[in-house]
């Protein structure tokens, strides 16, 4: 008998801020990198939104939270919360 491997993947993880929580267990969160221009070596900043999984639905408009990437949860929902990072005050 053979041993089963186990899969070390890398997942990505993030941090950012929840832009919207309208829909049932999803949260919309707002992640902002830094880029270099490659012609003008001038920075900007670039704005990417993630739908994420949030099953007890506790994440409010502006709470930064850290999150995972994950299996395929719905068409657009492939990340799961892992925690809060900073509560909005």
């Amino acid at each position: 008998m053979t041993q089963a491997k186990e899969k070390n993947s890398i997942k990505r993880k993030f941090s950012g801020i929840v832009v919207s929580d309208k829909a049932d267990k999803t949260i919309v969160v707002a992640v902002k990198n830094t880029k270099l221009h490659s012609k003008y070596l001038k920075r900007y900043i670039v704005t990417k939104k993630y739908r994420v999984h949030d099953p007890e639905n506790k994440y409010k408009v502006g709470d930064v939270v850290e999150f995972i990437e994950a299996r395929p949860i719905s068409k657009n929902k492939k990340w799961r919360v892992l925690g809060l990072v900073d509560k909005k005050s």
